[in-house]
C-alpha cells in the first residue's frame, strides 16, 4: 500500500545549498528512497521551479509569498504571514495524507479547523524568537533592528500554534528538552540535520591551511567571520581560508590587512567539498546555540580535525568528536599543535563508530516513517 505525505516548505527546496533547505531536501530524497510519495508544496522566494524536485515527488506546488510593507501589518510574524496562500489550504484538502510543516514560517494553516482531522508533524529548525532576538542584540542597523525586535516577540508569542501538531521532530537534543517543556503532552522526537553525506569520506593526513565556510551573507556567520579574523586567524603563521556564499564587504575589509588570510567568494560545489575535505583543521563557531547546524554535520562526514565553540555543538549530541573551545588564545594554542600533527585512522575509526547509524539520512528518514505511519 502506497504512503503519501505531504510536506510544506517555506522556499524551493533546490539548489540544497544553505541551511534548512538541505534540511528539506534531503529528507524529500530519503523519504522517496522508501517509496514515501511526497507532495511538495512550497513557496517561491529568489529561486524557480525544479524539475529536480518534481522527479522525487509525486506532485509539487508552487506559491508566491505576500512579501513587501503590507505583510508587515499583522500580529502573526511576517515570516508566516507572508506564507498565507488559499491555493496551499485548498491543495491541502485535496488529500487527507498527513501533513509535515517544515519550520515554523510554514505553519500558517496548522491550526486551520478544516485540518482538525489530519496527521500533523512540526519540523522544529529553530527556536525562532531567539534566533531573532539574537539578530536584534548583535546588528547595529536601526530599521533591522526594530524588524527583529519585532519579530522575535511575534515569534513567541506564535510558537503556541505549534500544540495543534501531533508529532514535533526536533533537530537537536537542546531543542527537544525546550519543546518538550513547553508542550509536554506531545510527542518529540530528535531527528538530526538530514544532509548530502552518503558515507564518512575523511582523509588521514596532513595540509596546510585551515577553513572556515558557510553562507557569508548570514548575519550570524558573519559575526563568526569577522570574529575569526580578528582574534584568531590573523595571530596564526597559516593560511586561513574563509569560504562562502555572498561574503559582505565588511568580511573582505577585515580580511585585507592580512596576508595569510583569503576568501573565497561563492566556491562552487566541487570546491567547496575539496575545501572541507583538504583543510586541516575546520573551524565553527556561532554565538546562537539553537537549530541546525548543518556545516558541523559536513565537516564530521568529510573534514579532518573539527575546531568549535561550546555553543556549536548546543545539543547535537557530537561533543565527543570535536576539540570544543571557547577562549581565542587558547583555539590558537590549539590551532599551532593540531597543524603539524596529521589526522589519522584512529580519530576515524572513533568518528565512523558515532556518526553511524544515527546521523545517516536512511536511517533518520525510517525513524520519521515508523513515527508518521506505524
Amino acid at each position: 500500500m502506497d504512503r503519501y505525505l505531504n510536506i510544506i516548505a517555506l522556499n524551493i527546496p533546490w539548489p540544497p545549498n544553505y541551511g534548512g533547505i538541505i534540511d528539506i531536501y534531503y529528507k524529500i530524497k530519503a523519504l522517496h528512497a522508501l517509496g514515501i510519495k511526497i507532495i511538495l508544496h512550497c513557496f517561491e522566494y529568489e529561486r524557480g521551479a525544479s524539475p529536480e524536485l518534481e522527479s522525487l515527488c509525486d506532485q509539487v506546488y508552487y506559491y508566491k509569498r505576500r512579501t513587501g510593507l503590507k505583510s508587515n501589518f499583522t500580529y502573526l510574524p511576517y515570516n508566516v504571514y507572508s506564507r498565507k496562500n488559499k491555493n496551499l489550504i485548498l491543495n491541502l484538502l485535496k488529500n487527507d495524507y498527513p501533513i509535515l510543516f517544515e519550520g515554523l514560517h510554514s505553519c500558517y494553516y496548522i491550526g486551520d479547523p478544516r485540518l482538525k482531522n489530519r496527521k500533523k508533524i512540526f519540523r522544529e529548525c529553530n527556536i525562532e524568537h531567539d534566533y531573532y532576538y539574537y539578530l536584534y542584540k548583535s546588528t547595529d542597523q536601526p530599521i533591522k533592528k526594530i524588524f527583529f525586535m519585532i519579530e522575535a516577540l511575534r515569534f513567541r508569542i506564535y510558537q503556541s500554534i505549534i500544540s495543534h501538531a501531533d508529532l514535533i521532530l526536533s533537530v537537536s537534543k537542546q531543542d527537544q528538552i525546550y519543546l518538550q517543556e513547553k508542550f509536554p503532552d506531545k510527542p518529540i522526537a530528535f531527528v538530526p540535520c538530514f544532509h548530502k553525506n552518503e558515507q564518512i569520506i575523511t582523509e588521514p593526513g596532513h595540509s596546510d591551511f585551515i577553513l572556515y565556510h558557510g553562507k557569508l551573507s548570514v548575519f550570524e556567520n558573519e559575526k563568526a567571520v569577522l570574529y575569526l579574523i580578528k582574534k584568531i586567524f590573523c595571530q596564526l603563521p597559516y593560511k586561513c581560508i574563509i569560504a562562502g556564499m555572498n561574503p559582505s564587504s565588511r568580511i573582505k575589509i577585515a580580511a585585507a590587512p592580512y596576508s595569510n588570510i583569503f576568501i573565497e567568494d561563492n566556491p562552487d560545489e566541487k570546491r567547496m567539498d575539496y575545501l572541507i575535505r583538504h583543510a586541516q583543521i575546520n573551524t565553527l563557531i556561532t554565538f546562537q546555540a539553537t537549530g541546525l547546524k548543518l556545516k558541523l554535520l559536513n565537516s564530521l562526514f568529510a573534514g579532518r580535525y573539527i575546531l568549535v565553540n561550546s555553543a556549536m555543538l548546543a545539543g547535537s549530541g557530537l561533543d565527543s568528536l570535536c576539540i570544543v573551545e571557547d577562549k581565542p588564545e587558547k583555539m590558537i594554542e590549539i590551532c599551532l599543535q593540531l597543524m603539524s600533527q596529521p589526522f589519522n585512522h584512529k580519530i576515524l575509526k572513533q568518528r565512523k563508530s558515532h556518526l553511524f547509524p544515527i546521523y545517516t539520512n536512511s536511517y533518520q528518514a525510517q525513524c520519521i516513517c515508523e513515527l508518521i505511519y506505524e
